[in-house]
């Protein structure tokens, strides 16, 4: 009777549970008119920014060439990459091995020169 789980009726719908933390209040008009002036400000000075750059048709025109050639170095970089990774596991895989066999080695060395006691039974 103990594993019996009474619902409790007082508790509130799942439905409701963000309700509390969502500002219900409007914007005053004198705050919309702020942000839409700063909106506006902040606009003009990207406008300005872009009339800067120098040589945009240009760079435009370009634009397929140079993703062309960014993809084709990305696909060296990755090709050597593999190259790279490739050369690194074979010098620690050698390593690995070497250090391997100097171990069984030591270890038969040591097996050969023991000692073996022997027990006299009466």
């Amino acid at each position: 009777m103990a594993d019996l789980n009474i619902p409790n009726l007082n508790m509130k719908s799942d439905k409701y549970i963000f309700k509390k933390k969502l500002s219900l209040r409007r914007k005053s008009k004198r705050r919309l008119f702020s942000e839409s002036v700063f909106l506006f400000i902040m606009s003009l000075f990207l406008v300005y920014i872009n009339y800067l750059i120098p040589n945009k048709n240009l760079l435009l025109e370009n634009l397929p060439n140079t993703l062309n050639k960014t993809f084709k170095l990305i696909i060296e970089l990755f090709s050597t990459l593999y190259e790279i990774f490739l050369v690194i596991f074979i010098f620690v895989s050698s390593f690995t091995a070497l250090v391997l066999m100097i171990g069984s080695l030591y270890r038969l060395f040591r097996v050969s020169k023991r000692k073996s006691k022997q027990l006299n039974y009466k």
